[in-house]
């Protein structure tokens, strides 16, 4: 059975909205994007930390608008980039009620936007290993919401940003078991948080 796992960039006030590009996600008037590549810039350390992935990604689960994206960001990039092969060939599963089959991308399964605990519980049935979200805030608040959430690796970088699209909006208490932590010489920190049942 799989194991969902969250991978996200935060602000210390919790934004995740747009981490990579300034054009990434404007919604509702969002204008500080690509606040984490311009942190990084500066912290090569914590920007190795949070690359790394969770180290066992069996598949990768998308809301349509990271897939739309994200995928077709890297995938269309013309500049030699380590994500490329890494998101051509693992199996992507799209929650969506608007995009039909075939999917734009390589590897890409649709999942019924309409039933998605049903759809997502069936994915974490099929897949072995680490079943990676990134990005997809709405999708991430779903899931939570649906306690479908196994972890989250987050990388917190210690800047304010102020409005915008949170990763924590409301979700039912959780208590969370922090497996391993790093802090970057200028101060992020990067963390394993794995949910606690029973």
């Amino acid at each position: 059975m799989g194991r969902l796992v969250v991978v996200e960039q935060v602000t210390l006030d919790g934004v995740a909205q747009s981490p990579g590009r300034p054009d990434e996600d404007a919604r509702d008037g969002f204008d500080r994007g690509g606040w984490a590549m311009t942190w990084f810039a500066g912290d090569p350390e914590g920007a190795g930390a949070a690359m790394r992935g969770s180290g066992g990604t069996a598949a990768f689960l998308f809301g349509r608008r990271t897939y739309l994206d994200l995928v077709g960001y890297w995938l269309g990039t013309s500049d030699p980039n380590p994500f490329a092969d890494i998101l051509r060939g693992t199996p992507k599963h799209v929650v969506t009620s608007t995009l039909a089959e075939p999917l734009p991308h390589p590897a890409s399964h649709r999942v019924d936007g309409a039933d998605l605990v049903g759809g997502v519980r069936a994915v974490k049935e099929q897949v072995e290993g680490d079943i990676v979200v990134l990005g997809s805030i709405q999708l991430v608040h779903a899931l939570a919401a649906a306690d479908l959430v196994d972890a989250y690796l987050l990388t917190t970088v210690p800047l304010l940003v102020g409005p915008g699209l949170r990763l924590f909006d409301g979700p039912p208490p959780a208590r969370l078991a922090v497996s391993d932590a790093f802090v970057s010489p200028a101060g992020s920190v990067t963390a394993t948080y794995t949910v606690e049942r029973g």
